[in-house]
């Protein structure tokens, strides 16, 4: 089995089709099926499970994905640390929940992109649970997210301290009649979402009339609309409240708070340009909060 064998494997994985996977990889379709099916005949089992909408992974497949990202992961590792210089330099790819990128991360990328201009910085936005994923996955170095991270495989530290409102259209005028209005959230895996379920439930209201967006400006701009509320931390609307278009309700002291935190692989080869960027949160985060 070699390297590039699961390269390949990994990447039809991940994108579902030979098609797909074949123009990711700049491989003629061809190649990347007779690699596939080598694979499979070298292991002596069916990885895919092939329909008309294209391919999914089979248990086996699954379990050799496991494998195949810790892998190519630790291969990529290696390169890394053989390559390394004191001075910040090369790739650097950060995840971030669409809040924290929206009204924290701008600051802090411009204030270490300054610093470290041979860093190839990258920015991937997503709920907190496909980040800690990805970070398992090594596709992201470190990761800023919205909730409490224990996972054994992972190290996280606080970064910047959010207070959590609900958000209206200004002509709501109590939290209890927020309740009765629609909830406008991301998908599962968002911990705000969780948080204002949480609540709601808590509350006495256990079938909240749940309203799905995929971005926070989409949420944002339904709320000023009068579509329904929604949870966000306090400093993404402060302009939107400032100028009229939002009214922000205070919510349980117990719910209120929630800390952005910063992860990374506990096993990870600590990159210069990873090791920079965990050196700027803290000074950044002070100035912020």
């Amino acid at each position: 089995m070699e390297s590039s064998d699961l390269r390949i494997f990994q990447m039809v994985a991940r994108e579902g089709t030979i098609t797909k996977a074949a123009q990711k990889l700049g491989y003629v379709q061809s190649n990347v099926t007779a690699r596939i099916r080598g694979l499979e005949q070298e292991l002596g089992t069916s990885l895919f499970l092939r329909h008309n909408r294209g391919m999914t992974l089979s248990a086996s497949g699954k379990t050799l994905l496991t494998y195949a990202d810790k892998i190519i992961g630790l291969l990529e590792e290696a390169s890394q640390a053989l390559t390394s210089s004191d001075e910040p330099n090369g790739p650097l790819s950060i995840g971030s929940t669409q809040t924290a990128a929206a009204v924290r991360l701008p600051t802090l990328l411009s204030s270490y992109y300054g610093q470290h201009p041979k860093v190839l910085l990258s920015l991937t936005t997503g709920h907190s649970q496909s980040l800690m994923e990805k970070v398992l996955q090594y596709e992201l170095d470190g990761a800023f997210i919205g909730c409490e991270c224990d996972h054994q495989e992972l190290q996280s530290f606080p970064v910047f301290n959010e207070e959590l409102v609900i958000i209206s259209h200004p002509s709501v005028s109590s939290i209890e009649e927020a309740m009765t209005r629609p909830i406008l959230v991301y998908s599962m895996g968002c911990s705000y979402r969780a948080v204002l379920e949480k609540w709601l439930q808590a509350s006495g209201t256990a079938y909240p009339t749940i309203m799905e967006f995929g971005t926070l400006e989409a949420i944002i701009g339904g709320v000023s609309a009068g579509l329904g509320i929604s949870l966000m931390p306090r400093i993404v609307v402060v302009k939107q409240e400032a100028e009229g278009t939002l009214r922000s309700h205070p919510i349980p002291v117990s719910l209120k708070h929630m800390k952005t935190n910063f992860i990374t692989r506990r096993d990870s080869f600590v990159s210069s340009a990873l090791y920079a960027f965990i050196e700027t949160l803290p000074r950044v985060a002070a100035d912020q909060d």
